[in-house]
């Protein structure tokens, strides 16, 4: 018996940054895209804390008293009436910006429409790779420099970005399981999100 799709499977990497930051996620397809928006916010650890938009097949969705008052640009469409499931069957490619500083483009990919029983109440990630860069660092370009200064103790700015990260930065750092548990409480009230990475417990003898 058919069975109709109810969820979707998507990749999503940050652009310009090489080696790739990349999560592979399954959400349910009727979740709208400000769902979506927590719910990348989520996978990647972001805090949250600057505006975003999605921009797919040439549109600009969001929150639109947000993003038309001193941001201007195409007409944006109210995010919270879109769902997922309006692109079904659609082998789609969009955009999700988050930070209009720093420019993390975020590039998803629909990779599968998917019939689940039970369908999931939260969304799930199933692979990924790799640290979100630290929030504020200035985007991928200067991302690279941050690395760059922490690999060098003898740089003259090692020490102060060091302290900036929160005093430890592992960029191949990737928790799978502390990022479903966030996953998990997306939508949950006064959840917070980590601004630094878990530290690594010393090792014994």
């Amino acid at each position: 018996m058919y069975q109709p799709a109810n969820a979707v499977r998507l990749h999503v990497s940050l652009a310009e940054i090489d080696p790739p930051i990349w999560r592979r996620l399954v959400v349910p397809s009727d979740w709208t895209l400000d769902r979506l928006h927590l719910v990348l916010q989520a996978a990647f650890s972001w805090t949250d804390s600057h505006l975003h938009e999605f921009r797919i097949g040439g549109l600009r969705y969001g929150d639109p008293d947000q993003l038309e008052d001193g941001f201007g640009g195409p007409q944006t469409f109210d995010y919270t009436g879109v769902r997922l499931a309006d692109f079904s069957g659609q082998d789609l490619t969009f955009t999700y910006l988050y930070d209009f500083g720093d420019d993390w483009t975020h590039l998803i990919r629909i990779e599968e429409w998917l019939s689940l029983d039970p369908l999931p109440r939260h969304a799930e990630c199933t692979e990924g790779a790799r640290a979100r860069p630290p929030e504020g660092v200035g985007g991928p370009w200067s991302y690279a420099d941050f690395l760059e200064t922490i690999r060098d103790p003898n740089h003259e700015d090692h020490s102060s970005n060091l302290r900036w990260a929160g005093g430890h930065f592992d960029p191949d750092w990737f928790d799978i399981q502390l990022i479903n548990k966030d996953l998990r409480n997306t939508f949950r009230k006064n959840t917070s999100r980590r601004l630094h990475q878990p530290k690594p417990k010393p090792s014994g003898r």
